[in-house]
C-alpha cells in the first residue's frame, strides 16, 4: 500500500487509511482497463462469431471476373463502393476486357467515371494497366503479388484484394475500416498499416484468415463505425478493448 500512499497529495494522506485504500483500489481498476486485454481466445471467438452471422462474406464491389474485379478496386481508392458499381455497371458493358478497356482509351473511359473522384488519374492508371497486362500476360490479371503490383494504380492493398477475393488467397487488405477495427478492438493495434497487417497475418486463426478481410470490413462499414460505433448492437461488444463504447439511446 505504501507506493500508493506515496503517490497522493498532503491532502490525501491525511484522509483515513480506509478512503487511502479505497483510492488504490480505484486507481488499480483505472489502470488495468486501460491495458489491453486481447488474447487468442478471444480472437478465436471474436471470429467465430462473425463467421456465424456470415458464413460467406463478400465484397460489395459488383464483378464477375479477376479484371473486372481490378478495374472496380483501382476505382474504389477515396470512393465508396457504391459509386464505383454505378459507374462499372455501364462500363463493364462496352468493356469488361483489357484489351476492350485499352481500346476504349482514356477519352473513351473518362464518361463512364467521371462520377468518381479523381477519376482521370484513375483512367490513366486503368488504361496503362491494360496495356502491361497485354503486353505481359496474355491481358490476364496476373496471380503474383509482385506482377499484380507493377501494374499503374495497384498497391499492397489492392494486390491483396486480388489476390484475395478473385484467387482465393489469405490475404489481408487494410483498408482504413480495418484499421480502425483492428485498433480500436485490440485485434491487431499498429500504428500504420504495414503493422496491422502484419499484426492480422500472425494472429487470426488459420481457418478464419481467408474471409477476415470481408468480416472486418463489413463490420467497420456498418457497425464499428468511425465517429460513432453501434456498440449495442455489436457482436463482439463483450470481447472488444474499446474503453469508450457507445450505449443505447
Amino acid at each position: 500500500m505504501a507506493p500508493c500512499v506515496s503517490g497522493f497529495t498532503s491532502t490525501q494522506r491525511g484522509r483515513t487509511s480506509s478512503h487511502i485504500v479505497c483510492l488504490c483500489v480505484l486507481r488499480v481498476l483505472r489502470d488495468s482497463s486501460f491495458r489491453s486485454r486481447m488474447n487468442a481466445a478471444k480472437r478465436e471467438e471474436i471470429f467465430r462469431r462473425l463467421q456465424a452471422l456470415n458464413p460467406a462474406p463478400a465484397t460489395e464491389l459488383q464483378y464477375r471476373t479477376p479484371f473486372e474485379l481490378l478495374v472496380a478496386v483501382v476505382l474504389s481508392a477515396q470512393a465508396t463502393d457504391k459509386s464505383v458499381n454505378l459507374a462499372t455497371r455501364g462500363l463493364f458493358q462496352v468493356a469488361n476486357t483489357a484489351q476492350a478497356l485499352l481500346a476504349l482509351g482514356e477519352a473513351g473511359l473518362t464518361p463512364y467515371i467521371k462520377s468518381i473522384g479523381l477519376f482521370r488519374t484513375k483512367a490513366k492508371n486503368l488504361i496503362a494497366a491494360c496495356r502491361l497486362l497485354l503486353e505481359q500476360h496474355g491481358g490476364e490479371v496476373p496471380r503474383s503479388r509482385e506482377a499484380l503490383e507493377s501494374l499503374p494504380g495497384v498497391g499492397r492493398k489492392t494486390a491483396n484484394v486480388i489476390l484475395n477475393t478473385a484467387f482465393g488467397e489469405p490475404t489481408i487488405a487494410v483498408d482504413t475500416h480495418i484499421f480502425r477495427v483492428s485498433n480500436r478492438t485490440g485485434l491487431a493495434p499498429g500504428k500504420t498499416v504495414e503493422d496491422v497487417e502484419r499484426k492480422l497475418l500472425k494472429f487470426v486463426p488459420e481457418p478464419y484468415r481467408k474471409d477476415a478481410h470481408h468480416w472486418l470490413i463489413l463490420h467497420g462499414r456498418y457497425v464499428c463505425k468511425a465517429r460513432k460505433p453501434d456498440c449495442p448492437a455489436c457482436p463482439i461488444r463483450d470481447l472488444c478493448d474499446y474503453r469508450a463504447k457507445t450505449v443505447a439511446a
